[in-house]
C-alpha cells in the first residue's frame, strides 16, 4: 500500500479513535472558500490533498450521532480554520489542565530560585537559573498562550538573577535567548454546537461538495433522519421543504446510478462478444464509445467510468491474445494434420486394444490367443512411433502416446509371463502397467484433441 494511503488510514482510525471519547472532543470548524463553515466534532485530519473530520448529524449534545467526512483540502480556508483551531486548543486547554500545568510551573521555577537563594556555588546557581529560564521561554507556545504574559514576568525575574550571578562569576558578555513575542490574539470567536438547522444546513451543502455519489446519498439520508428528530425545532414548511429536496435529490443519485449500470453491462456484454471473438477492433469501438456514454450522462460518476474503462481494457487484451493464438494455430494446423496422419495406424490400434487391457488391467483376461496376437501387433511399435517426425510443440503428446504404447507391450508381455508359470503376481504387474496404458492413452487423447481445435478464449 502507497505511503499516502496508509498515512490517510491512519488518519481516519485516530479521527473514529477520538470520536468513540465523545464527551471530551474539542468543536474545531473547517471555514471553506466560499464563506461557509463547518462543525468538526474533534480534530481534523489533512492528508495529502484531503481533508477528514467528524461531523454532527443529530443526536444531543453529550452524544451527537457523527458522520466521517472527506473533502478536497483545496476547499478550506487554511489560514482562518487554523486561526480558530488555535483559539479551540487554548479554550480546550484552558478549561481542563491549564490552570493545573501553569501552577506546576511556577512552583518549579520558585523552587529553583530557592535553591539559587541558598546556595553558596555560584556556578551550580548559575546552571539551575539557565535551565529553568531555557524551560520558560517558549512554554507558550506550547501551551497555546496560556499564562503568556506571566511567563514573560517570570523570565524577566530570572534574567536579573542569571545577570547578577554571571557578574559575580567575572562573565563580562553572555546573550540570552530572547522571550517569543506574544502569540496573535485570535480573531476568530469561538462558537459552540451547531442547532439542528445549521446541522442540516451544513449537511446539505457537505452534500453538494463531497466527491463520491455514496457519501451524498448517505449524508442525505442522515438528513432525512435529522428533519424527523428536530420536530419542532424546525418550522413544519422548512422541514417540509428540505425532505423534499433531500428526497428528491437522493432519487436524481439512485436514477444515475442506475444509469451508468445498465451503460456498464451493455457495453460489457458487446466488449466480451467481441473478444470471444477475437475481434479487437470491435473492443476499441467499445472502449471509444465509453466517454461520448458518459458525456451524455453528465460525466457524474468518474469512478465508474475509470472501473468500466479497466474493464474494457482487459477485454481488449483478451481479444488481442485471443487473435493471437487463433494466427498461431492456423500456422500450425497443417502441421498438427500432418502428425495426425502420420501415427493415426498406431493410434487406432491403440484404441482398438483398450478393451483388452481392460481385462488385463482387471485381471480377468483376455484369452491366451488374443495376448499372443496382440503380442504380434505391438511389438516394435514404440521404435517405430519414436521415429515419426514431430513437431517442437507436439512433442509433450507425442511422449505421452510412445509411453502409452510402452505400457501396453509390457502389460501384454508380462500378461503371457502369467499365463505360462501362473503366477499372480506377475499377473498384477501386468494390471499395473495395462492401468498406466490406458491412463496415458487417454490423456494423449484430450491434448491430440485440444492442439487440433481451434482456441478459444479462457
Amino acid at each position: 500500500m502507497p505511503a499516502i494511503g496508509r498515512t490517510f488510514i491512519s488518519a481516519v482510525i485516530c479521527l473514529l479513535v477520538a470520536a468513540a471519547a465523545r464527551g471530551d472532543a474539542t468543536l474545531f470548524r473547517l471555514f471553506l472558500t466560499d464563506g461557509t463553515n463547518l462543525v468538526s466534532f474533534g480534530e481534523y485530519a489533512r492528508v495529502a490533498d484531503k481533508v477528514v473530520f467528524s461531523m454532527p448529524v443529530g443526536g444531543t449534545i453529550d452524544q451527537p450521532r457523527l458522520y466521517l467526512v472527506t473533502l478536497p483540502a483545496n476547499r478550506v480556508d487554511w489560514a482562518r480554520t487554523d486561526r480558530y483551531a488555535e483559539s479551540a486548543r487554548l479554550r480546550r486547554f484552558a478549561d481542563t489542565r491549564g490552570q493545573e500545568e501553569f501552577v506546576r510551573l511556577t512552583n518549579d521555577v520558585a523552587r529553583v530560585l530557592n535553591e539559587i537563594a541558598q546556595t553558596t556555588d555560584r556556578s551550580q546557581a548559575l546552571a539551575h537559573a539557565e535551565a529553568a529560564r531555557q524551560a520558560l521561554v517558549g512554554w507558550t507556545r506550547t501551551h497555546y498562550g496560556y499564562g503568556e504574559q506571566d511567563v514573560r514576568e517570570i523570565v524577566a525575574v530570572l534574567d536579573e538573577s542569571i545577570a547578577n550571578l554571571r557578574a559575580a562569576l567575572g562573565v563580562t558578555s553572555f546573550d540570552l535567548a530572547p522571550v517569543p513575542d506574544p502569540a496573535p490574539a485570535s480573531t476568530e470567536p469561538l462558537l459552540g454546537m451547531p442547532g439542528a438547522r445549521e446541522q442540516l444546513n451544513q449537511v446539505f451543502h457537505v452534500a453538494a461538495i463531497v466527491d463520491r455519489p455514496a457519501d451524498r446519498v448517505a449524508l442525505l439520508q442522515s438528513a432525512l433522519l435529522l428533519i424527523r428528530e428536530a420536530g419542532a425545532a424546525i418550522p413544519t414548511a422548512d422541514a417540509e421543504r428540505l425532505r423534499q429536496s433531500a428526497e428528491a435529490q437522493i432519487h436524481e443519485e439512485q436514477l444515475v446510478d442506475a444509469s451508468y449500470a445498465q451503460l456498464s453491462r451493455r457495453l460489457m456484454s458487446s466488449a466480451t462478444e467481441a473478444a470471444s471473438h477475437a475481434r479487437p477492433r470491435d473492443v476499441e469501438r467499445v472502449l471509444g464509445q465509453l466517454p461520448l456514454e458518459d458525456a451524455k450522462l453528465g460525466g457524474r460518476r468518474p469512478e465508474a467510468v475509470d472501473a468500466l474503462r479497466t474493464s474494457l481494457q482487459q477485454e481488449l487484451e483478451n481479444a488481442r491474445r485471443l487473435r493471437l493464438a487463433e494466427d498461431q494455430w492456423t500456422m500450425r494446423r497443417s502441421l498438427y494434420r500432418d502428425y495426425e496422419r502420420a501415427i493415426e495406424p498406431q493410434l487406432e490400434q491403440l484404441v482398438k486394444i483398450q478393451p483388452a487391457l481392460e481385462s488385463i488391467r482387471r485381471l480377468e483376461g483376455p484369452s491366451p490367443q488374443s495376448v499372443l496376437s496382440l503380442r504380434k501387433q505391438l511389438a516394435g511399435g514404440a521404435v517405430r512411433l519414436s521415429r515419426v517426425q514431430t513437431p517442437q510443440e507436439l512433442r509433450p503428446v507425442h511422449d505421452l502416446i510412445v509411453g502409452a504404447w510402452r505400457f501396453a507391450e509390457s502389460a501384454v508381455n508380462r500378461q503371457y509371463d502369467a499365463i505360462q508359470s501362473g503366477n499372480v503376481a506377475t499377473a498384477r504387474e501386468a494390471s499395473s502397467a495395462a492401468a498406466s496404458a490406458i491412463s496415458q492413452f487417454a490423456r494423449a487423447q484430450q491434448e491430440i484433441k485440444t492442439l487440433l481445435e481451434p482456441p478459444r478464449e479462457r
